[in-house]
């Protein structure tokens, strides 16, 4: 089995910063795209931003100059660096990643992580 685990999320000052981790395990052979998405209260979930094993970044244009997406591949971990946070990108995020498992390529999610930004 593969698990995606997600930490550091928090409650956070508008202008502040924070780091998000998500650690894939299990019986992992190699792991492609991963990724962040969020999903605010009543809204869609959306991309934040994601990666490939090559390390080439893609990014939401709401998130462009402050979020920094990076991944180390010897952990199995990707992270989300979150700078000059906004009450807007309060919302619950989500890692996401195509792992290839027993053979196949399958795509996986965490269980999210809460992101307040609030004074």
């Amino acid at each position: 089995q593969v698990q995606l685990v997600e930490s550091g999320g928090g409650l956070v000052q508008p202008r502040g910063s924070l780091r998000l981790s998500c650690a894939a395990s299990g019986s992992i052979f190699s792991i492609y795209h991963m990724g962040w998405y969020r999903q605010a209260p009543g809204k869609q979930r959306e991309l934040v931003a994601t990666i490939t094993s090559g390390g080439t970044t893609t990014y939401a244009d709401s998130v462009k100059g402050r979020f920094a997406i990076s991944r180390d591949n010897a952990k199995n971990t990707v992270y989300l660096q979150m700078n000059s946070l906004k009450p807007e990108d309060t919302a619950v995020y989500y890692c996401n990643a195509d792992i290839l498992w027993a053979g196949s390529v399958r795509n996986y999610w965490g269980q999210g992580t809460q992101v307040t930004v609030s004074s």
